[in-house]
């Protein structure tokens, strides 16, 4: 049997059971209705963690005490077995699983007022993952690390670099060049000159 087929047939039995107790106090009221229970918050479905406050309505003063019947345990009484009692009143400021029953005000005699079937079921959670985001475009300044006017200025500099270096090698290769002739001319005079002299012997 599937999981969720289980719990339904739980669920099914347990409402089934709660009946139950609901017809049984009927039986219990064996005189006329002589006070009347409210619930506060007004409903009769309740989920785990939340507060009840149940009431006494009655205009004497027979001294009502409010009892419930659960799966669990019979006629318990407010206060002794659970929920704190406040004058005709009982909270329950955290209510459980377990308080799913049947309530209702018994007088010291036995006359019992009408009942009101309460049922405590878990809160339904979601387990969605948190949206993320998306990350913000980058601003236009942060696009390059350098602004446009320092790369143009570093491209510039660059460039005159290496022309200097052009200008540099081409006016020492023309140096060297005027170098070499001279020295051709110096021993082509020398050597003339000793030519000459040599034919005067």
């Amino acid at each position: 049997m599937k999981q969720a087929d289980h719990q339904s047939l739980n669920w099914t039995m347990e409402e089934t059971f709660l009946q139950c107790l609901y017809f049984v106090s009927l039986l219990q009221c064996c005189s006329t209705n002589e006070a009347r229970l409210t619930v506060s918050p007004s409903t009769s479905q309740f989920f785990k963690g939340e507060s009840v406050s149940l009431i006494c309505e009655d205009d004497s003063s027979a001294g009502w005490t409010l009892r419930r019947n659960t799966t669990r345990q019979q006629r318990t009484q407010c206060e002794t077995d659970w929920g704190r009692r406040a004058a005709s009143s009982c909270t329950i400021s955290y209510m459980i699983i377990e308080d799913s029953g049947v309530y209702w005000c018994e007088s010291r005699d036995g006359s019992t007022s009408n009942s009101i079937t309460i049922t405590v079921t878990e809160k339904l959670t979601t387990t969605t993952k948190p949206l993320i985001p998306p990350a913000p475009p980058p601003s236009p300044g942060l696009v390059s690390s350098f602004p446009l006017h320092r790369v143009v200025f570093f491209i510039c500099v660059y460039v005159l670099v290496v022309i200097l270096m052009l200008l540099v090698t081409l006016v020492l290769s023309e140096r060297g060049r005027n170098k070499s002739k001279a020295d051709v001319a110096v021993d082509f005079t020398d050597s003339d000159i000793k030519l000459s002299h040599q034919q005067q012997q």
